[in-house]
C-alpha cells in the first residue's frame, strides 16, 4: 500500500537520455500499455532489470508529493520481469491514493500517445518527442502529433423513481451501467447523449444537464456525465451493442460499475438524490 499523497500536478519535459535514473523520482514504467508494478502493488524501485534495454521514451509528466514523475516506455511484446506484474487502474482502485491514480490515468494515456506516433503520420519518418511541449515531432516535414483525447458523453436517465442502466455484452458478466458514446466530429456533447440514447434504447430524452467529468485511460477518452429525463418512446435495445437493457430503483440495482468510475458515481449521486424525496413527509 503507498502511502497518501497530495494532488498530482500535470508537467512535461523529454528526458535526453531514456536510461538515466533520477533517485528521487517516481518511475512508472509501462511495456506497451501495462504499467509494470512490484509487490504490494508499489511502483518498482530503480534501475529497471537490463534486459528490457533502453526504453523507447523517457518523459516527465509530473509532480507529487515534490517528487518528480518519470514515464518510461518499452516496446509491446516484451516479457514482463518475473519480479513484476501488470497493473490496472481498475485493480489499484483502493491501493493507490488519488494523486497516484491520477498520475497513472495521465501516463496511461502519454503511453498511446508515444506508441502510435513512433513514425509520422505523413512521410514516415521517425518521430521526436518535443523537448517542452507535449508534441511528437517530425524532423523531416514538421509534423506535429498532441496527445489524443477522445470526449464521451454518459448519461444517467430518469423517469421518476427509476434509473436507465444497460448492458453491454463487453461488461463483466451481471453488470450494468448507463449509456454512453463518443462525440462525433461536429456534435455537442449534449447532441451526442441524445443520440447514443435514441440508439442504444429507442427513446428521447430531455432536461440534459452537467453532472462533472473524469478522464479515463482507457485508452484516452474524457468522459462527460450528464443526468437526463425521459420524454418518450419504449424501450428497444440497439442490437449488436446492448445485451439488455431496463428501468430499476435503488432499491433493485443490479451488479453496478467500478466505485472509481464516473459511471457509479452519478448512480450514486442520483440513488441519494431519490432516497431523500421518498423520505420526504
Amino acid at each position: 500500500m503507498i502511502a497518501a499523497a497530495p494532488d498530482f500536478e500535470p508537467a512535461y519535459g523529454s528526458i535526453a537520455d531514456p536510461s538515466a535514473a533520477d533517485e528521487r523520482a517516481l518511475v512508472f514504467p509501462f511495456i506497451g500499455q501495462k504499467l509494470l508494478i512490484g509487490p504490494d502493488a508499489a511502483l518498482p524501485r530503480q534501475p529497471m532489470p537490463q534486459n528490457l534495454g533502453n526504453p523507447l521514451r523517457a518523459l516527465r509528466f509530473g509532480v507529487l508529493a515534490g517528487r518528480d514523475c518519470v514515464l518510461r516506455v518499452w516496446p509491446a511484446g516484451l516479457a514482463i520481469p518475473p519480479d513484476l506484474s501488470a497493473g490496472d487502474y481498475r485493480s489499484l482502485w483502493g491501493q493507490w491514493p488519488p494523486g497516484y491514480l491520477a498520475a497513472f490515468v495521465r501516463a496511461r494515456q502519454l503511453v498511446a500517445w508515444v506508441l502510435h506516433n513512433r513514425f509520422c503520420g505523413a512521410c514516415g519518418q521517425a518521430m521526436e518527442a518535443g523537448r517542452t511541449e507535449i508534441a511528437c515531432e517530425c524532423p523531416a516535414c514538421g509534423y506535429k502529433a498532441y496527445p489524443r483525447i477522445s470526449p464521451v458523453a454518459i448519461g444517467i436517465v430518469l423517469k421518476g423513481d427509476e434509473i436507465l442502466l444497460a448492458r453491454s455484452p463487453h461488461f463483466a458478466p451481471g453488470m450494468y451501467s448507463a449509456l454512453a458514446g463518443f462525440v462525433e466530429a461536429g456534435e455537442s456533447a449534449e447532441a451526442c447523449l441524445r443520440r447514443e440514447v435514441r440508439e442504444e434504447a429507442g427513446i428521447d430524452i430531455r432536461n440534459i444537464r452537467y453532472f462533472d467529468s473524469q478522464s479515463w485511460p482507457y485508452p484516452h477518452s474524457l468522459m462527460l456525465g450528464f443526468i437526463a429525463d425521459y420524454h418518450g418512446g419504449d424501450l428497444v435495445a440497439q442490437e449488436g451493442e446492448i445485451e439488455d437493457i431496463g428501468w430499476f430503483r435503488p432499491g433493485g440495482l443490479p451488479i453496478l460499475p467500478h466505485a472509481g468510475s464516473l459511471a457509479r458515481r452519478m448512480i450514486d449521486a442520483v440513488c441519494r438524490t431519490l432516497a431523500k424525496k421518498t423520505r420526504r413527509p
